[in-house]
């Protein structure tokens, strides 16, 4: 039994991974007012009045805002990516009616927005997923001749760029897929619409 506590505290005191070390990303919900007692008059009102995606007007939208800390040591002639800490805030923009609903469209209602919702997250574990992988691709980076650490910046740079458009690149699949035939939003949508 001492055998197993004792391995427990061990276990326990144990420095966390450092590509996954000490962070948690904060997750926000913010929400514009829709109006309307239909879903027609919903649907509409979100048409309406959506967050603004370039130039067009969208149902629900994921943004996020990533800061880092990081710790370039020179080490000999070389330069190396000690530790990198991120500060992730994802903030998801949802629909909200602004006014109490009538009972059958307040179920449609529900059902419309937990959908919705359910699919944004997908974008926010994601983004989490994406600096995972700027971790792994940089932490422990080591450019040799660097003792300035200035080459170092710019291919940990280079390395972010890619995973970031990898990332964009598959949330746009992802919006194609649930707003395509037979996808989800585009199901919730016409649910919404037509009440069932």
């Amino acid at each position: 039994m001492k055998t197993a506590i004792r391995l427990c505290l061990l276990l326990a005191s144990l420095p966390a991974s450092p590509a996954h070390a000490g962070w948690q990303a904060v997750e926000k919900v913010e929400t514009y007012a829709v109006s309307g007692q239909s879903g027609p008059e919903l649907y509409a009102s979100i048409g309406g009045r959506g967050p603004l995606l370039g130039e067009r007007r969208v149902i629900a939208h994921t943004n996020f805002k990533l800061t880092w800390v990081r710790d370039y040591q020179p080490q000999g002639d070389a330069c190396v990516l000690v530790s990198a800490r991120p500060k992730l805030i994802i903030t998801y923009t949802l629909p909200k009616p602004a006014a109490r609903l009538p009972g059958a469209i307040q179920k449609n209602w529900e059902v419309f927005a937990t959908g919705l919702a359910a699919h944004e997250k997908v974008h926010g574990a994601s983004i989490i997923d994406m600096v995972h992988k700027i971790e792994a691709a940089t932490i422990g980076l080591t450019v040799p001749d660097d003792r300035g650490c200035s080459k170092i910046r710019t291919e940990v740079t280079r390395r972010l760029a890619g995973i970031s458009q990898a990332q964009r690149q598959a949330s746009r699949d992802f919006d194609r897929v649930e707003f395509g035939p037979g996808g989800k939003l585009r199901q919730l949508v016409f649910t919404l619409m037509t009440g069932g």
